[in-house]
């Protein structure tokens, strides 16, 4: 190698766009775990992508619905299904989650691998197994009590957390069990839309005052949790993501709007 010469990340070609960094320290970049992260992606659909392994040992993809119990993946799966085979025969397996798009880019949204092995439940956690399942899934009362189906539960064991480029982190199991989905993620949508249409100098302001980027020319609010806000900011020298954190954690969606506007009052008077 040449004097002067340095390696790149994953082979960069040299023209790949960069993140620049903030200009000033951030105010707060408090964020939810990734096991809060994943028990909140989890909660928040009732289909994914599982991972099963054949007689041959081969891995084997199936579209998949589910219901929650204590975040763990309830399945109800054919006995005649290859994944349902596959299950039998092998109890390992993981299921890939992917949370609702906030962006254009596929990979710049969040998604979640669960992973660990399947049980039968059995005894008083059969009941609580089937009602998890039918609450989030309400079609399988038509299949649920079939002899030729059978309600898996997944044991996880290891969670890996994907919250878009440069975001990603792991989690044990007994973390991701006891963990707590995002109460805000009840009206998220909603403060996303609003955030964005009504109140854009103000993202601009926080992102300005609180976020370490004072060059930033224009801001869109990409997530809000129980944490703060994530933001998507346009500066002359590149895209960067910075985080907005609230004054204190919230406990219900209810806190979210008085949480925003504290927010907005501080970046102002910085």
């Amino acid at each position: 190698m040449a004097s002067g010469d340095s390696l790149r990340d994953h082979g960069d070609p040299g023209d790949a766009p960069s993140i620049p960094p903030p200009l000033t320290a951030a105010v707060n970049t408090a964020r939810p775990s990734a096991a809060e992260e994943a028990r909140t992606i989890a909660a928040s659909t009732n289909t994914g992508t599982l991972a099963s392994l054949t007689a041959s040992g081969d891995p084997w993809a199936s579209f998949v619905t589910y219901g929650l119990l204590g975040g763990a993946p309830v399945l109800c799966v054919s006995n005649l299904a290859e994944h349902g085979r596959n299950l039998a025969g092998d109890p390992r397996a993981s299921i890939a989650i992917v949370a609702a798009a906030t962006d254009s880019d596929p990979l710049a949204n969040s998604r979640i691998t669960l992973a660990g092995a399947v049980e039968r439940p059995a005894g008083d956690e059969l009941a609580a197994a089937r009602q998890a399942h039918l609450d989030a899934v309400p079609a399988a009362k038509y299949y649920v009590d079939y002899s030729d189906f059978t309600l898996w539960v997944l044991r996880v064991d290891r969670v890996r957390w994907v919250g878009g480029y440069g975001r990603m982190d792991s989690a044990a199991g007994p973390d991701y069990a006891t963990a707590e989905p995002d109460p805000v993620q009840v009206v998220a949508a909603g403060a996303l839309e609003h955030l964005n249409a009504d109140h854009a100098e103000a993202l601009v302001a926080m992102a300005r005052t609180l976020g370490g980027y004072p060059d930033a020319t224009a801001a869109t609010c990409t997530g809000v949790d129980r944490y703060g806000l994530d933001l998507k900011v346009t500066t002359d020298r590149g895209v960067a993501y910075p985080r907005i954190g609230f004054a204190e954690r919230l406990g219900s969606a209810d806190e979210l709007r008085a949480a925003t506007v504290e927010l907005t009052r501080r970046a102002r008077a910085t």
